[in-house]
């Protein structure tokens, strides 16, 4: 199975390499503790904290294993690389909605890096894939499911 490319801004790379370090040191560290404890309530058939400790345990190195392949497959993209003719990801865009008459600005990530608190939309979500590649004063169009939604692209930035 040929993995997808992950593209990330440095910032979101390094938040992905801080996480990995933390899984495969303090948090692989605090299960080990907890196996080690819970193996000594004796008898593992009705243990349920050993259980409980086994299976974060797994978890915890699925993580791994996903950041793992995520940091091997990214694609880092560097600010200096970015234009703000078009639309891409790493840019800040200030659109207008036609229908709530309103601004509002998202900055295009990839998938991994998405944080609707931050208005950080990935540019593989319909409004993304719709703004890739569009210019300031173009109207853009995403099929909703309320219907059609119309956003006029006020700003490109960095």
């Amino acid at each position: 199975m040929e993995e997808k490319e992950v593209i990330l801004t440095k910032e979101g790379f390094d938040k992905l390499e801080s996480e990995l370090n933390y899984l495969k040191t303090e948090k692989r560290a605090e299960i080990a503790d907890r196996i080690k404890v819970a193996l000594g309530f004796g008898d593992l058939s009705e243990n349920s904290e050993y259980d409980e400790a086994k299976t974060a345990q797994a978890e915890n190195e699925g993580k791994i294993v996903e950041l793992e392949n995520k940091i091997r497959h990214a694609k880092i993209i560097d600010e200096k690389d970015i234009d703000t003719k078009t639309v891409q990801v790493g840019n800040k865009v200030k659109l207008f909605d036609e229908e709530f008459k309103e601004e509002i600005e998202y900055t295009i990530v990839g998938s991994t890096e998405v944080n609707l608190a931050e208005n950080k939309i990935s540019n593989e979500s319909p409004l993304g894939m719709a703004l890739l590649g569009a210019k300031k004063n173009q109207v853009v169009e995403v099929t909703a499911p309320a219907g059609v939604m119309k956003y006029k692209i006020l700003s490109i930035t960095v």
